[in-house]
């Protein structure tokens, strides 16, 4: 099973830029995507179901054109869980889950704390709350795949200039140890279980040229629950796909 993860930075946006045609060449099973921005009925559906994912599942965010996630699949899936049954979270559309068989994979959309001090305090209890409902999780789905931008880099290495955002959002100390405490919760950072290189990343800001010189951030994820570890085949990052201000990127599993 290949599944794709993309913040799309607006789907609507991302589908005008080809997107969909660059989705066709993946061949992707499933499709995490994360800031659709867009409620389902404000698309033309059967734009995606002619890309070869006829089931698509959207939990989107109450305010228009803010967050939400969504899940493509080829295949059906045994079910389908809107957000975390947290409302405050829930009513920005962060969470979906498709369960197929006994494995589940997630599309998550972690809060950005770099628009203030009240966000970050936001994305800090979103963290410790998702934890705890990840945790809760494990013991009824313990095969989970969760897919999605988390707005944290984790080590130096997964950032172009760690010196000097070393007090940024989405790069402080206490959002790295609670990447890496998850990690040790019972997670495998698949692309770096395959792929310890630099100069990777999933994300760039429009400013600069960033992009073009690749000072990136790697903040997006396909976190593997470790009892899934030796079922890891592929973990690629796609910086050539340039439909958003962050590219896509993928987990192979033998199933």
């Amino acid at each position: 099973m290949k599944i794709i993860s993309y913040n799309v930075n607006g789907i609507r946006s991302a589908i005008s830029k080809n997107w969909l045609g660059w989705l066709v060449q993946q061949h992707a099973d499933v499709v995490c995507i994360q800031e659709t921005k867009a409620h389902h009925d404000q698309l033309d559906l059967s734009l995606i179901e002619i890309a070869g994912y006829p089931y698509h599942y959207f939990h989107s965010a109450q305010k228009k054109g803010y967050s939400g996630v969504a899940i493509f699949s080829k295949t059906p899936p045994d079910h389908i869980e809107y957000g975390c049954g947290i409302p405050h979270y829930d009513q920005e559309g962060r969470v979906l889950r498709a369960d197929f068989g006994d494995l589940s994979v997630m599309s998550v959309y972690h809060p950005s704390g770099s628009s203030g001090e009240e966000r970050q305090n936001f994305k800090m209890n979103w963290l410790s709350d998702f934890q705890n409902y990840i945790d809760t999780l494990k013991k009824q789905r313990p095969k989970l795949v969760i897919c999605g931008d988390y707005n944290i880099c984790h080590q130096a290495i997964d950032i172009h200039d760690p010196k000097g955002n070393a007090q940024s959002s989405g790069f402080l100390p206490e959002e790295r140890a609670w990447i890496g405490s998850f990690i040790e919760s019972g997670f495998v950072d698949s692309f770096r279980y395959l792929n310890k290189d630099p100069h990777n990343y999933t994300w760039w800001t429009f400013r600069a040229g960033a992009r073009g010189k690749n000072k990136g951030w790697r903040i997006d994820y396909c976190m593997v629950s470790k009892n899934l570890e030796s079922n890891i085949e592929e973990a690629e990052i796609y910086p050539d796909g340039v439909h958003s201000d962050h590219c896509g990127l993928s987990v192979t599993l033998d199933i």
